[in-house]
């Protein structure tokens, strides 16, 4: 009999694209994990994944099962909140947060979004929040927008620069310098960044090749070791805190939108998304 812990399971090897991360995310052991996909392979008669030391990738079965298991999901999360109000009698919105995202940004959204409905919070990559929206694990999603977003279900909240941070007495604080001129310093390596491979490009395309005191997924690591003075870091301009400066380099030009975006399941929008809207771009203006 398939349950419906299979088809979690099974979408969470898929999303996340490996045994390990799928058995945090569902929040059980890797061999519970194997197991339940060993017993979805018996019920459905078919081998689902291939498995190798580097990868996991589905079969043609897996393959076919795949928009079947994001179909039961989606139905079994509109059956849990068909006729199941939340606290106040507001509905339950399962709301995605960008990884990335400043915890004061965070805070401010839950602040104002909380007067439209009940709010269940999951943080995850800009990947994770669309396969979520798609599969049905969430209802919206406050995350990095793309050109073809602008629909009527997406809604843009702010756009902010990349920026070079620095501890506050860096010799380069509140200078602006070629590129070339960040050859001999140490940099650490915030590997949660989005623009992360464009940095790593502009900067070669410069000849420069930097040494690296950090490589973490750990933005709160890597902020406070540029507070700290190990080395200097690319982020968006609300990550900056009272205790670091930027390095304004030439040339270097990228920014990230930021919106909010709504599934296509009769999710209803956001009365207070102008409030929102208003107090972020507040924010960005004040750092």
């Amino acid at each position: 009999m398939l349950k419906r812990s299979h088809v979690r399971q099974f979408l969470a090897v898929v999303d996340s694209g490996s045994f390990t991360a799928a058995a945090a995310r569902v929040r059980i052991t890797q061999p519970t994990l194997s197991v339940g996909i060993a017993e979805m392979e018996k019920t459905v008669g078919a081998k689902l994944f291939i498995r190798d030391r580097k990868h996991v990738r589905l079969t043609e079965a897996g393959a076919r099962l795949l928009p079947i298991a994001r179909q039961l999901e989606q139905g079994f999360r509109a059956a849990e909140s068909l006729n199941a109000p939340a606290r106040g009698g507001s509905r339950l919105m399962r709301l995605g947060v960008l990884r990335t995202l400043a915890p004061e940004m965070v805070k401010i959204a839950v602040e104002t979004l909380r007067s439209d409905c009940d709010l269940e919070l999951v943080e995850g990559s800009g990947h994770e929040l669309r396969t979520g929206l798609s599969g049905g694990r969430l209802d919206a999603a406050i995350t990095l927008l793309k050109p073809d977003d602008h629909t009527e279900l997406s809604r843009t909240l702010f756009t902010e620069p990349y920026v070079m941070l620095a501890a506050h007495g860096h010799h380069l604080a509140d200078s602006v310098v070629h590129p070339e001129a960040l050859a001999g310093e140490v940099m650490i390596a915030r590997r949660a960044c989005e623009r992360l491979q464009d940095t790593s490009r502009f900067f070669t395309r410069s000849g420069v090749r930097p040494r690296f005191a950090l490589r973490s997924d750990n933005d709160a690591l890597c902020l406070g070791m540029v507070e700290a003075g190990l080395g200097i870091t690319t982020a968006p301009l609300s990550l900056m805190t009272p205790k670091m400066r930027q390095i304004g380099i030439v040339g270097y030009d990228f920014e990230r939108t930021i919106g909010l975006i709504r599934s296509g399941r009769s999710v209803p929008d956001f009365p207070s998304i102008n409030q929102l809207h208003s107090r972020l771009n507040a924010l960005i203006e004040d750092v």
